[in-house]
């Protein structure tokens, strides 16, 4: 964790990265949303958390890479970094996502940490982000490979059944809600027919992640 956050020469950049779009219709003001810094720092942060690995393990094949990064870039990790770097208190929200506790919300903050990237980048170039993401995301690293818990949940229990010889997990999704644009999934898993876990998400990724993580957490299988 770091304790102060980089300071921006341009204070605009710095305010956008945490302007949710549900604020900007309860403002008068001519400002942006962060989801186009959202879009610029997903690409970026993929790039250096890629290069990151690929120098750090040279004895790591392609595969077990995409996994460790895939952990280190989800929305859990990022949520939970952004919450420790205390993002959540800076967001700009309308009243009703307030209300809804989106300062708490694991995919808002990890859209924050991902803009914030975004608008870090543009304001002092990429060396600045790689410090910063070093700092605050990549500490972990060393601890998943050591630990060896660098594979997803999916693919733990795809292991799990196969060795078992009990084929590949089927992942349902039996329900959905909420509006469009903040949909909530749970979906269930089932091995050989049998329920086995359930998850819920804000994606379908997220739900079946959940849900074999459940799975593997369950003594009776």
């Amino acid at each position: 964790m770091i304790n102060n956050l980089p300071e921006f020469k341009n204070q605009k950049l710095f305010d956008q990265a945490f302007t949710h779009r549900s604020y900007l219709n309860e403002v008068k003001e001519n400002i942006d949303s962060n989801e186009r810094l959202e879009f610029l720092g997903d690409s970026i942060l993929s790039f250096l958390v890629s290069r990151f690995l690929y120098q750090k393990y040279p004895d790591f094949n392609e595969g077990v890479l995409t996994n460790i990064r895939s952990l280190l870039v989800n929305t859990r990790s990022l949520g939970e970094t952004a919450k420790k770097l205390g993002f959540g208190d800076l967001l700009k929200l309308s009243k009703g996502e307030h209300e809804a506790q989106g300062r708490k919300n694991q995919s808002l903050l990890a859209d924050s940490y991902e803009a914030f990237i975004g608008a870090l980048f543009l304001d002092q170039g990429l060396e600045k982000v790689a410090e910063f993401v070093n700092d605050s995301l990549l500490t972990s690293v060393s601890e998943l490979v050591e630990k060896k818990t660098f594979k997803d949940p999916k693919s733990l229990l795809q292991e799990y059944a196969q060795s078992k010889k009990k084929g590949s997990p089927l992942y349902k999704v039996i329900l959905e809600e909420g509006p469009a644009h903040a949909k909530v999934f749970t979906v269930a898993v089932y091995v050989s027919g049998k329920l086995v876990g359930e998850g819920t998400g804000k994606s379908k990724q997220q739900a079946e992640e959940q849900a074999a993580r459940q799975a593997l957490e369950n003594d009776d299988k």
